[in-house]
């Protein structure tokens, strides 16, 4: 027997973010978009399970939407040309396999919600709702906020929007060019709260669906395969990521068999078409981990070099910390300390812990074990998260021995 309520949850999964785009790219009202949806979803469970699940259900998913949709408009008076449109509107997966209009009423949505004029933690939160469909509360669980906080937060983005008179569009020619390295950026955020140790693993799923939606429409923006390249090779390490105890483990205590291959494939072949721009940069150092048969068999004199161009490029503190490390394998632990001090001073990363890791991990590897003991020690009193913390305490509890 067909599990009707499992079929519910499948089919909202993926039409209900493409049914609220449609509907508020004709109606351009997001709450009757996501009330619509949501309303489809509640007859669906209601119906399947005395009618049957449906041949297309997400197709049956649109039609209740816009059937709602139509209703409420119909009721509120609203201008005959809204609800021809309307009217309009084809299934999620029409069954000849095409979904451009579908497809580009998401690319069209995923610029809107990463407009400029929203802070960017605004852009992120919306985006999750909107786009990824992700309940409310469990963004404001990765935002550390209650859910009527983040409730708020996202109506105001909403209203903004509106108020704003922000387009619902894609944009092209030199607007493309300023808005998309915000997309991306939201795109970067939402994988590394999905991919930190704590994170919560399906936002970097969703930063990858989005990333490979992007890449398949923009296959001519070279930062954009970059960008899907470095997700594919950063993501494909999660199952290896921990032992099973929970601890986290670091590269060359990695098994490797244990890595997503296929992710791995697919990440070169984006890297293929990727740029010299800075996730493309990225995407090179994460495929250079990514392709070492062994840890000793990484080629950190190509990743330093990728640093360097990095750091031309983006001289932040965080990429000279990174930098350092790298210099540090590639040309030995003398030259990293020097480039970590140079990356520290000033003290634009004090408090940081992974400064202190990597002054730590060279110091060890330059003979002085106590002293290396000591930095770990500080910094894993200095992160927020457990299974870091115990990872640095190990560290320095080999250092010892």
């Amino acid at each position: 027997m067909v599990d009707a309520a499992g079929a519910v949850a499948d089919a909202g999964a993926e039409a209900y973010p493409r049914i609220v785009a449609a509907l508020i790219r004709v109606t351009g009202d997001w709450t009757l978009a996501e009330d619509c949806a949501q309303e489809a979803l509640a007859s669906a469970l209601q119906r399947w399970p005395r009618d049957g699940v449906p041949g297309n259900p997400g197709g049956w998913l649109m039609t209740a939407a816009r059937n709602r949709a139509v209703d409420v408009l119909r009721r509120a008076a609203v201008e005959r040309r809204r609800l021809r449109d309307l009217a309009l509107l084809t299934d999620p997966e029409p069954p000849t396999g095409t979904e451009g209009d579908v497809v580009d009423d998401r690319l069209r949505l995923v610029f809107t919600c990463c407009h400029p004029a929203l802070a960017l933690e605004a852009r992120v939160a919306l985006t999750l709702r909107t786009v990824a469909g992700v309940p409310t509360a469990d963004i404001a669980r990765a935002f550390l906020v209650s859910e009527s906080t983040m409730t708020r937060r996202i109506t105001r983005a909403k209203t903004r929007i509106a108020t704003a008179g922000i387009p619902y569009r894609v944009p092209t020619g030199p607007a493309l060019v300023e808005r998309l390295p915000g997309v991306l950026a939201v795109l970067y955020l939402l994988f590394t709260r999905g991919y930190d140790a704590d994170g919560e693993p399906a936002f970097a799923d969703e930063a990858i669906r989005l990333a490979r939606l992007l890449d398949r429409l923009m296959p001519d923006q070279p930062e954009v395969a970059g960008l899907l390249a470095l997700f594919l090779f950063q993501n494909s390490r999660r199952a290896a990521r921990r032992d099973p105890a929970g601890d986290l483990l670091t590269l060359d205590e990695q098994d490797r068999s244990r890595w997503d291959h296929a992710a791995i494939t697919e990440g070169l072949a984006a890297l293929d078409r990727a740029g010299h721009g800075p996730y493309a940069l990225q995407a090179r150092i994460a495929a250079a981990h990514a392709t070492a048969p062994t840890a000793a068999d990484t080629d950190w004199a190509a990743i330093a070099g990728c640093y360097d161009e990095l750091a031309r490029i983006r001289p932040t503190p965080v990429i000279r910390l990174n930098r350092a490390v790298a210099h540090g394998y590639a040309h030995g632990p003398a030259a990293g300390l020097a480039l970590v001090a140079e990356a520290r001073a000033g003290g634009a990363l004090d408090g940081y812990p992974p400064a202190l890791a990597a002054q730590a991990e060279l110091t060890a590897r330059h003979g002085d074990p106590v002293r290396a003991a000591a930095l770990f020690r500080a910094a894993a009193d200095l992160v927020g998260s457990e299974p870091e913390r115990r990872a640095l305490l190990r560290r320095a509890g080999e250092l010892d021995h």
